[in-house]
């Protein structure tokens, strides 16, 4: 084209020209399409550089073209002696057949699409999976996986009945954010799984098997929490499009498993869950249970089944039963409840809030009586401590004589381990041992420094005790507590004495960041009683008179009392100081929650899984 006002059209690449849509005389636009070319079965645009009109042709339909090859010629600015083409305009909302064939069928899947499963479950007053789900997650940040996928039985069912009944395979999960208002959003983002009892009861079928796979490495990679919902059955025998036998190779119950301990596992429990949803929940840090929750390994089929009796489904693992026994963490009285609870609980582990004033810290000071004998509210105390409104305890229904909580000091979450003295006197009893160490366990695999609240008189002794393993369960406390990770510290309330207390400063009151008493504070090797009635043997039995026996084991008493005030013991540094109770705060919020450790100065590696129990 030297020497004239020509600008060729040049082909991008090699291929075969299969339209050309102008002619000889029309006037283009820049970026107009001149020809249509095809290359490796895909069609590629060869538009206008500049304005113009179109000079000549260059090729034809069917002809090759290699790259840089004309397919017209143009005279820019010169006159068209055709209809000029307009530029097209692009509207945004017109309808395109295959978006609306995938928009159709994610309606099939959605609540909207399924009436009459959504009535049936309302009528029970029970909501749907994804309503859960929407609740606990932020507004509009779920991106579900597989909500395409159905149940693996085209073998046996219609392909429109399955895509009608079996949406997502049972399965509704993906990942969203959590408490992203609350915490910073980095944090709150987390995978969410849900079983759908409107599908095929909440069993576990092949396709929804792989979900989760998919999901819990989705976990594992990317230091995600999980928040699953469980209500359902386990395996699902009824699926045909696989060359499964025996089904026992599948690795969901393997990576969920594996996942404790490097990320906080939320469960929630509502309905029926049997079978493998009860596994699966068994293996989350916290289980959250409403009041119409049924809980067991096995389900009515499966027990019948066995030889081992029939019975309703109402018969199996009631919330009364798995709440008492310390399979619940958090009872709660419905579905919309156990998902605030989920959010709540969640949030302990996604870093700082803002800080929410406490209650006047001089309250502190008249929680506990000055009467040594006088019994007290320790959950009053430990609310009157924290943030206010931030405490969640765990477990409450059992093991009554140990107090687990999150909560939260100016804004920074944090696990409390308190004594109860008005159950057992706080004693230490098997039960408690495995409730405090479990929860040792939580607070260090995931972070959360742990402050203990102790006034115990020690471990629970005698005949009755030893025939619960107490050897053997108490010491679950030293072991635990010697190999935590995170910071600890101690605030004796009032009693302190024993192998007990030991046990709730690490094992050693030089284990703590720090050990404090109130100025109701009292320590001993023993309980005082007990160490006179042991120590001074001879001399009680020497006194023959019963009133002056008792007046001399009263003195004995008081003069250990005195010799045990943690004035004394502080005296002999044997703990840190006797503070005022309302001073607490500070020795906390300076000793206990410092910054994190810079990187240079590694600690002891976190455990490798959380004990389910």
């Amino acid at each position: 084209m030297a020497g004239t006002d020509l600008t060729p059209v040049p082909s991008p690449l090699q291929g075969q020209v299969v339209e050309v849509r102008v002619a000889v005389g029309d006037a283009v636009h820049a970026g107009q399409v001149v020809a249509v070319v095809e290359s490796m079965k895909m069609h590629h645009d060869v538009t206008a550089p500049e304005a113009g009109v179109v000079a000549s042709l260059a090729v034809a339909v069917d002809d090759q073209v290699a790259p840089g090859d004309p397919v017209a010629v143009l005279r820019p600015g010169g006159e068209a002696s055709g209809t000029e083409v307009a530029g097209p305009d692009l509207d945004l909302d017109a309808p395109r057949a295959d978006l609306e064939e995938v928009r159709a069928r994610h309606r099939v899947g959605s609540d909207e699409g399924r009436a009459e499963a959504v009535a049936k479950r309302h009528a029970r007053g029970r909501r749907t999976a994804r309503e859960n789900v929407a609740d606990l997650v932020d507004e509009g940040s779920f991106v579900e996986y597989g909500p395409l996928a159905i149940a693996a039985q085209r073998r046996r069912r219609d392909l429109e009945d399955l895509i009608a009944r079996t949406p997502a395979d049972g399965l509704v999960g993906g990942v969203a954010r959590v408490n992203g208002d609350l915490v910073d959003p980095d944090r709150s983002r987390a995978v969410v799984a849900s079983y759908d009892y409107t599908v095929l009861a909440g069993t576990q079928g092949y396709q929804n098997h792989r979900k989760k796979d998919r999901l819990f490495a989705l976990a594992e990679e990317q230091r995600l929490p999980i928040v699953l919902f469980a209500e359902g059955g386990g395996g699902r025998p009824g699926d045909t499009d696989t060359t499964t036998v025996s089904g026992l190779d599948c690795l969901a119950f393997h990576l969920f498993g594996r996942l404790s301990g490097t990320v906080p596992l939320v469960g929630i429990g509502s309905g029926r869950c049997f079978a493998g949803n009860a596994a699966l929940l068994g293996c989350c840090d916290v289980v959250i249970a409403t009041e119409d929750a049924n809980i067991g390994m096995g389900g009515p089929a499966m027990i019948e089944g066995g030889g081992l009796g029939t019975f309703a489904p109402e018969d199996i693992g009631p919330i009364d039963v798995q709440d008492g026994n310390g399979v619940v963490d958090v009872r709660v009285a419905d579905d919309a409840a156990a998902v605030a609870a989920a959010r709540r609980y969640l949030s302990y582990f996604q870093g700082p809030v803002a800080p929410v004033d406490p209650v006047d810290p001089r309250t502190l000071r008249h929680l506990v009586p000055e009467d040594r004998l006088k019994v007290y509210d320790v959950r009053a105390v430990l609310d009157a401590l924290v943030d206010e409104g931030s405490r969640m305890e765990l477990r409450q229904g059992f093991a009554k004589g140990m107090v687990t909580s999150l909560a939260r000091i100016e804004g920074q979450p944090l696990g409390i381990v308190a004594n109860d003295p008005a159950h057992l006197g706080g004693a230490i009893d098997s039960d408690c041992s495995d409730k405090a160490a479990r929860f040792l366990q939580l607070c260090d695999a995931h972070g959360l420094p742990v402050l203990f609240a102790c006034d115990t008189p020690g471990f629970m002794v005698g005949p009755a005790s030893e025939e619960t393993a107490s050897v053997r369960h108490m010491s679950r406390l030293f072991v635990t507590g010697a190999n935590l990770s995170v910071p600890c510290a101690t605030v004796i309330l009032r009693k302190a004495y024993g192998l007990g207390a030991q046990t709730m400063a690490a094992g050693s009151f030089k284990a703590p960041a720090f050990v404090v008493a109130w100025p109701t504070g009292e320590l001993g090797g023993m309980g005082l009683e007990g160490a006179v009635r042991l120590g001074f043997r001879d001399e009680l039995a020497r006194e023959t008179d019963d009133e002056a026996r008792e007046a001399l084991f009263q003195q004995m008493v008081a003069a250990a009392y005195e010799h045990g005030k943690g004035i004394n013991v502080a005296a002999q540094l044997e703990i840190d100081d006797v503070i005022d109770p309302a001073d607490t705060r500070r020795w906390i919020t300076t000793a206990l929650l410092p910054a994190p450790l810079p990187p240079d100065r590694p600690r002891r590696p976190r455990r490798p899984h959380v004990d389910t129990w």
